[in-house]
C-alpha cells in the first residue's frame, strides 16, 4: 500500500474525528449554557483513552472512533406522581427495562441538581441542545464547501466550443472507440462548420447563457433546421443546420437514456472559476436535497449492499458507505496521479459530505439519535402550547422512556447497518477508478 494512500486516509480520519467532537460541541455549548449538568464529554466509544476533568464534566477520547456523546443528568423523567422518587422495578421484560433506565438516570442526580436535569428543561431548550449536533455538521459542511468553492473554484462548462464530432455514432460505437467512416454521415456541428472557441450565444432565436441552457435547448428542439448565434474572434454571426433525434445519455442519470433528443455535436469548454457565497448557498441547498433523497432510499440501498458484500454484486457508485470506506476513498484522493492543489479540494468536499451526511441523518426522527430527541421535545411543546390555547392543565413532560425498547431495537439495527457497510468497504469498496 502507498505511503500515499495511508497518509490520505490518516488525513481523512483526524478531520473526521474534528467533526466529531465539533458535532458534540454543539449539544455541550447549549447545554451548559442553559444550565444542563453534563458529566462526559467524549469523542469515541468503549474503553477510554485519555480523559481529564475541568470542573464538573470529565472530557475524554475513547478507543473506538465511531462516533461520539456528551452525558447530561437526568434525561429521563420519573413516572407520573413519583415526585423523582425511587420505586421499586415493575414486572414484565420491557416495563423492567423501562423502569431499570429510569432509576439509573435519576440516581445521577443529586442534591442541589433538581433545576439541572435534561427533562425538566423547557422543551425548546431541548430541541436547541440536541438540534446543537446536526447544526454543527451543516456549518462546518457549509464552511468546508465554500473554502473550496470560493477559495479554490469549481470546474464549470461554458457555452463555448472546445471540440466538434464530425460525424454521427450510436452510443454503442463511441463506447468501443471506433473511428469515423466514410459511411457515416457529418454531425449537425460539422455540417454548422462551428470551430473549436466559437461562443454559442443563441439557438433557435433564443438567448444562451450557459451550457446548461445550450443543452436544454439543443435537446428539447429535437431534429429540424436551426439557426445558431455564435461570436467568433470577436465577430458575431449566424449558423445555420439540421439536427438530428437521438437517443442520448440523460443529463440527470448518465446510466439512462434520453430517447429522440437533438443532437449538434460539440463538446463546451471546462474552466476553473471562483465563485460567490450565493452560488455555495445553492450548491449546499442541491446536495441537502440530494442527501435527503438518499437517506429515504437507504434500506433500498442496503440491499444492493449486501448483494454486493455476498452475492458477487457489482458495487453501486451510489451506494452508502462506512467510515472506512471514505477513509479508503481519501486514501484514493491522496495517490491520484493529479497536482496536489487538486487532491486538497478533493479531501476538503469529502469530509464536507460526510458533514453533510452526518448532519442529515442524524435528524432522522427516531431515537437514538437526535432526531429522535427534537421529535419528543416538539411533540411536548406543541402538548402544552394545544393545553394553554385550551386553557387545560399543563400535560407533564413527554416519557421518551416509554420508547426505550424501540431505541434499543434502532441501536441494534444501526449497529448491524454499520457492520453490512464496514464489511462491504473492506470486500467490495467503492473505488474512485477501476
Amino acid at each position: 500500500m502507498s505511503w500515499l494512500v495511508v497518509a490520505g486516509f490518516v488525513i481523512f480520519f483526524v478531520g473526521l474525528l474534528a467533526s466529531i467532537a465539533l458535532h458534540e460541541i454543539g449539544h455541550l455549548v447549549p447545554a451548559k449554557f442553559f444550565g444542563v449538568k453534563v458529566t462526559q464529554y467524549m469523542v469515541g466509544f468503549g474503553p477510554t483513552m485519555w480523559s481529564r476533568r475541568r470542573g464538573e464534566t470529565e472530557y475524554g477520547v475513547k478507543w473506538i472512533p465511531l462516533g461520539g456523546y456528551i452525558r447530561m443528568i437526568g434525561p429521563l423523567p420519573p413516572r407520573p406522581n413519583d415526585d423523582g422518587k425511587l420505586r421499586s422495578m415493575s414486572t414484565g421484560p420491557w416495563q423492567g427495562l423501562i423502569e431499570s433506565a429510569r432509576q439509573a438516570s435519576l440516581e445521577e442526580v443529586r442534591p442541589g441538581d433538581d433545576d439541572r436535569v435534561l427533562y425538566r428543561k423547557p422543551w425548546w431548550q431541548r430541541v436547541v441542545i440536541f438540534v446543537g449536533g446536526p447544526a454543527m455538521n451543516f456549518l462546518l459542511a457549509f464552511a468546508l464547501f465554500a473554502g473550496v468553492l470560493m477559495g479554490f473554484g469549481i470546474a464549470v462548462t461554458k457555452p463555448v466550443v472546445a471540440s466538434v464530432s464530425q460525424c454521427v455514432m450510436t452510443v454503442a460505437e463511441q463506447t468501443k472507440g471506433q473511428k469515423c467512416t466514410p459511411s457515416h454521415p457529418a454531425t449537425p456541428a460539422a455540417q454548422a462548420k462551428l470551430r473549436v472557441n466559437d461562443k454559442i450565444v443563441s439557438f433557435g432565436g433564443k438567448p444562451v447563457g450557459s451550457w446548461e441552457d445550450a443543452t436544454t435547448l439543443i435537446r428539447s428542439h429535437g431534429a429540424g433546421p436551426v439557426a445558431i448565434g455564435i461570436v467568433r474572434d470577436g465577430r458575431p454571426m449566424t449558423l445555420h443546420t439540421t439536427l438530428i433525434a437521438q437517443d442520448r445519455p440523460s443529463v440527470d442519470d448518465p446510466t439512462k437514456l434520453d430517447k429522440n433528443v437533438g443532437f449538434l455535436g460539440v463538446l463546451p469548454t471546462s474552466v476553473v472559476e471562483k465563485q460567490s457565497p450565493g452560488f455555495v448557498v445553492v450548491y449546499m441547498w442541491d446536495l441537502t436535497k440530494r442527501a435527503a433523497q438518499s437517506i429515504a432510499m437507504f434500506p433500498q440501498r442496503l440491499v444492493g449492499v449486501w448483494q454486493a458484500s455476498f452475492g458477487g454484486a457489482e458495487r453501486d457508485l451510489n451506494s452508502p458507505m462506512s467510515v472506512v470506506g471514505a477513509g479508503r476513498i481519501g486514501g484514493e484522493i491522496a495517490a491520484s496521479a493529479v497536482p496536489v492543489e487538486n487532491k486538497i479540494v478533493g479531501l476538503l468536499m469529502l469530509l464536507a459530505g460526510v458533514n453533510l451526511a452526518i448532519g442529515m441523518f442524524n435528524l432522522v426522527p427516531l431515537l437514538p439519535l437526535d432526531g429522535g430527541h427534537i421529535a419528543g421535545a416538539l411533540w411536548e411543546g406543541l402538548k402544552r402550547g394545544f393545553a394553554r390555547v385550551r386553557r387545560r392543565p399543563m400535560p407533564g413532560h413527554v416519557d421518551i422512556a416509554k420508547a426505550l425498547p424501540l431505541t434499543y431495537a434502532m441501536a441494534v439495527i444501526l449497529l448491524v447497518m454499520g457492520t453490512l457497510l464496514i464489511y462491504a468497504d473492506i470486500v467490495n469498496p467503492i473505488r474512485l477508478s477501476g
